[in-house]
């Protein structure tokens, strides 16, 4: 019996009592890292009484996870497994999915424990009326697959959570503000822990704000939908404009892998 269970994603007080129970009857976890996971079995046990634990710790990743599988696959069906990422929801943003996959593909018994995530947590704190967002976990660090991405956050015509790191939220701010400053975003910093923040205003309003304030911590970027995207036309409808071969070509490569200067040439001799 697998059991993917949340922790907390900053306050160790938002540990379930259900968590706690399937903790101490494990025999082994699997840990995205096991110092993060021994950390905070520790504070439950000082802090919360949490009963002392027999079990293996066995990091899980999305290096050796495969390896982990190869080496375990033999018991994990026989003995009661625990798998924990480092902060919040299993599998979501997180190499868990070899996991549950195993699992399904193995016939193994599996469970899910419902509980806290920074995805939902940041776009409730938000305030965006519309229901409907998509989740774009981490942007490539750098380069065209970067850009892309984020042309395809700012006009999929839905809001998008996003996470980034301390390091990269100036370079997102800027990324965005040259391409719309006027886009509504919710940047929360710290979800659930002793600096957590809210902050909510134009990209660029936000650019200027944190040029002048150290940005540390673990970031989960909102970004509101755009009422009229073009990109909510669809690709056919673009290539069938009767509109100039430059223009065409900008924004089919933006839809696509292929570069302007590909997509021109193709139109020109078409």
């Amino acid at each position: 019996m697998i059991t993917f269970v949340p922790t907390p994603i900053g306050n160790p007080k938002d540990i379930t009592f259900r968590a706690i129970e399937i903790f101490q009857s494990a025999d082994l976890f699997f840990c995205e890292d096991t110092r993060h996971t021994k950390h905070l079995i520790s504070i439950l046990q000082e802090r919360f009484g949490m009963k002392p634990i027999d079990a293996k710790f066995v990091s899980f990743n999305e290096h050796n996870g495969q390896s982990r599988l190869d080496e375990y696959g033999d018991i994990l069906a026989k003995e009661q497994i625990v798998y924990v990422s480092d902060a919040g929801m299993p599998v979501i943003s997180d190499p868990g999915q070899l996991l549950v996959e195993y699992a399904q593909t193995h016939d193994i018994e599996y469970d899910v424990l419902p509980g806290g995530t920074a995805v939902a947590t940041a776009y409730a704190a938000s305030g965006f009326e519309d229901g409907k967002f998509l989740f774009f976990a981490f942007l490539p660090h750098k380069g065209k697959e970067r850009a892309k991405s984020l042309n395809e956050a700012l006009s999929c015509g839905y809001n998008v959570v996003l996470y980034e790191s301390p390091h990269r939220l100036s370079k997102l701010l800027d990324e965005i503000v040259a391409i719309d400053e006027h886009r509504e975003l919710f940047l929360a910093k710290e979800l659930s822990k002793k600096y957590q923040n809210y902050y909510r205003d134009s990209a660029k309003n936000l650019q200027e704000k944190f040029a002048s304030i150290e940005i540390k911590g673990e970031w989960v970027v909102v970004i509101k939908a755009k009422e009229q995207e073009l990109n909510s036309i669809s690709f056919d409808e673009i290539y069938s404009m009767d509109i100039p071969p430059k223009i065409k070509a900008k924004l089919l490569s933006s839809m696509s892998d292929k570069s302007t200067k590909e997509w021109y040439n193709l139109l020109i001799k078409s």
